[in-house]
């Protein structure tokens, strides 16, 4: 005999419940992004005001960002550059993830597929610099690009992210997960270690560099800190940068803030439509390989 617990009207019960609760909390992280959309076609006067949905919208303060038409009630063209900002997060972004990639997963391949002595320990200390906070060595890095003559430059906010402990580790993970015998069979064909790598075990840990690279770029692209310390001229403002001189400048224009916060996290709202399918298939697939 099965107890109330065990039958299917239980289990039916459950499902609804973990239903709700995921519900919930997607709705309570949708309701922040549907006020920010919005805010960014209200207009000055609908922003004051408690009225969340707006009355008419005001495309045109898409325009006024972009410096298409003049703020009007200045009259004046608004002193922004948000194109320029976009450009740079995408450039720096990319490049970032290009040359973490490489560098993950060439590391991750030598602490995976190479026996040699005190690979693991020193993997262990390797691993270890992730529990160094970053704002510790924000100032050695610093010093570092002043040395080398790089502060305000792209070079000085590319390097400096191209190497990552989390990436080495977690391409290492997947890698672990390819049978040895694979590493094996192409020794006995001939193949070197380079070899082996770029044509059998990159390809089959592309779900892994792809979840690496979408988390790098969201996190070169929204970096906010490293740029502000780094950067001294305005064509090279990121746009965390520029949108923090845009609350600076124009503080009270709630409505452009948030239309020209749209138009720069547009980028990444189309990365995660056509990359979400091989984000949760990587995560997956990183839960379930061995360690």
């Amino acid at each position: 005999m099965t107890t109330w617990k065990q039958s299917a009207e239980w289990r039916l019960f459950l499902v609804f419940l973990k239903f709700v609760f995921v519900t919930f909390l997607a709705t309570a992280m949708f309701i922040p992004f549907l006020w920010l959309v919005c805010t960014a076609f209200k207009s000055a006067s609908e922003v004051e005001g408690v009225h969340f949905w707006p009355k008419l919208a005001h495309p045109e303060n898409f325009l006024i960002v972009l410096r298409i038409i003049p703020d009007p009630f200045t009259k004046l063209y608004l002193k922004l550059h948000v194109f320029k900002w976009v450009f740079n997060s995408i450039f720096i972004a990319s490049w970032v993830v290009s040359l973490q990639v490489f560098t993950s997963s060439m590391a991750a391949y030598a602490f995976s597929r190479i026996d040699w002595k005190w690979r693991d320990k020193i993997f262990v200390l390797y691993l270890a610099t992730m529990m160094i906070p970053g704002m510790i060595l924000t100032i050695p890095q610093f010093q570092i690009m002043v040395s080398l003559d790089l502060v305000n430059t792209y070079q000085g906010l590319i390097i400096p992210a191209a190497f990552s402990a989390f990436g080495t580790f977690m391409l290492r993970q997947f890698m672990l997960g390819i049978p040895l015998s694979y590493n094996e069979a192409a020794e006995i064909d001939g193949a070197s270690h380079l070899q082996i790598f770029l044509d059998v075990i990159l390809p089959l840990a592309k779900p892994g560099i792809i979840t690496l690279a979408i988390f790098t770029f969201m996190g070169s692209y929204n970096n906010l800190l490293w740029p502000l310390i780094m950067i001294k001229d305005d064509y090279l403002h990121t746009y965390p940068i520029g949108l923090l001189s845009f609350q600076g400048a124009y503080s009270r224009q709630i409505e452009l803030l948030m239309a020209a916060t749209l138009i720069c996290i547009i980028p990444l709202i189309i990365l995660f439509i056509f990359l979400q399918k091989r984000l949760v298939r990587g995560i997956n697939l990183a839960g379930g390989v061995k360690g």
